[in-house]
């Protein structure tokens, strides 16, 4: 029975065995299709919650202007 994981992408269900791969920071992520692989290893973090943080960039949160 294959396994199947969700593409980080574009959130479709996908097959391990046939689908597309590529590994970050020592985890395999699978795609529906070599587009998303290619978005994905564009920019990792934008799909993976933002959980690392590359170039140390301030958003500007901060509000306390008044």
């Amino acid at each position: 029975m294959a396994e199947t994981t969700i593409d980080p992408v574009c959130g479709m269900s996908v097959d391990q065995a046939t689908a597309p791969s590529a590994e970050v920071d020592g985890t395999t992520y699978y795609f529906c299709a070599p587009g998303c692989r290619k978005a994905f290893m564009a920019d990792p973090a934008s799909f993976l919650g933002g959980g690392h943080t590359h170039g140390g960039h301030e958003h500007g949160h901060g509000g306390q202007h008044h």
